[in-house]
């Protein structure tokens, strides 16, 4: 049957002010064929250093939501994400709604893209979750390190999706502390300020999957309006599952059991938050992150767009490799159980 398509029409002059500057993120006018009707949108490249790639992602705008479209160019499987996101919601996390597709610009076939959802208010008040404020880990200074002694601001790193300059004035007092508290007050600040068991699903999520970049960057923090307390939420997992973000295979204990980043450490120094933690991954190792559960959504994806991948004009890596790709996750996840049960095994608490 296919993928679903999604036709873009850019106009002639607006597409040349698209291709002047890839690196810019301004807008152009273009329409996107939506139900039958051309609709209006804005478009625009977007990604750090994939814009420099032949296959490019764009965001799109329409009148009512936001559309992500990842060309997945360094991912030979091209279902990490959709994959991490599926298993950041088995284990309870928010995570963005995907679907591959198939984009054409201007009646040519551009390939096999992945549409991501939005972390945008829309995302939340789809999922009844009330937020104050929307945060985006943009480079890697969003590691909650002391940023005191440095030129660096306490916000650096991050950029801010929703709210206002309190809530930036907020989040910075907030890395601020935890520095400054230690022991039980820093264990009652955390409580107060930050979904505990929220962060440590994340973290296993991130751990599991093997996202090395998911610890200083690539995450969503939002605070709950009316909880106000922090909570993260997974973006940007192509680098997982055994690949780094260029594709690379890499060793299935690149990640370690902590994480990298202060807020991990700072949390995981307490021994109430270690016992959580190691029942967290228990659990996942005993239910979603095994061969057995993971191996027949990976082979869905697989089987969804795999006529399509062979037809992308664009595609990075050969069919040997892209039908090798199930294999090369299933020994992921084998050899990644073994780590995590023999870290947890080593993890005090």
């Amino acid at each position: 049957m296919g993928l679903p398509i999604y036709q873009i029409f850019i106009d002639k002059k607006e597409y040349e002010v698209l291709k002047s500057d890839i690196w810019s993120d301004n807008f152009v006018r273009a329409q996107m064929l939506l139900k039958g009707k051309k609709i209006p949108i804005r478009i625009r490249y977007r990604g750090g250093h994939t814009r420099e790639y032949p296959k490019k992602s764009y965001e799109i705008r329409t009148p009512n939501r936001t559309y992500h479209f990842n060309a997945e160019y360094d991912d030979p499987s091209m279902i990490r994400n959709a994959l991490s996101f599926r298993f950041f919601h088995s284990i309870h996390v928010p995570s963005p709604d995907t679907r591959h597709c198939v984009l054409y610009i201007n009646h040519k076939n551009a390939g096999v893209y992945l549409q991501i959802e939005g972390v945008k208010t829309p995302f939340f008040r789809r999922r009844g979750i009330p937020v104050q404020s929307i945060i985006y880990a943009v480079n890697d200074n969003a590691d909650f390190t002391d940023k005191g002694q440095s030129k660096k601001t306490y916000f650096s790193g991050y950029r801010l999706i929703k709210g206002k300059k309190a809530d930036r004035i907020k989040l910075s007092r907030f890395i601020h502390n935890i520095h400054v508290y230690e022991g039980e007050p820093l264990q009652r600040y955390l409580e107060r300020h930050l979904d505990i068991d929220n962060f440590l699903r994340w973290l296993s999520g991130a751990v599991l999957t093997g996202n090395y970049d998911g610890f200083s960057q690539n995450y969503t923090l939002y605070e709950h309006r009316t909880r106000k307390v922090y909570q993260m939420l997974p973006w940007d997992y192509e680098g997982t599952w055994g690949r780094n973000c260029y594709g690379k295979l890499v060793d299935s204990n690149l990640v370690k059991i902590h994480g990298h980043n202060k807020l991990t450490e700072k949390l995981l120094s307490f021994r109430d938050y270690r016992q959580h933690y190691k029942g967290l991954l228990s659990h996942f190792l005993d239910t979603v992150f095994t061969v057995q559960h993971q191996l027949p959504i990976v082979y869905k994806m697989y089987k969804n767009i795999a006529d399509d991948v062979y037809k992308d004009p664009h595609q990075k890596w050969s069919q040997t490799i892209f039908d090798g790709e199930p294999d090369t996750i299933r020994r992921y996840i084998e050899n990644r159980r073994r780590d995590i049960a023999d870290q947890l095994r080593k993890l005090d608490g």
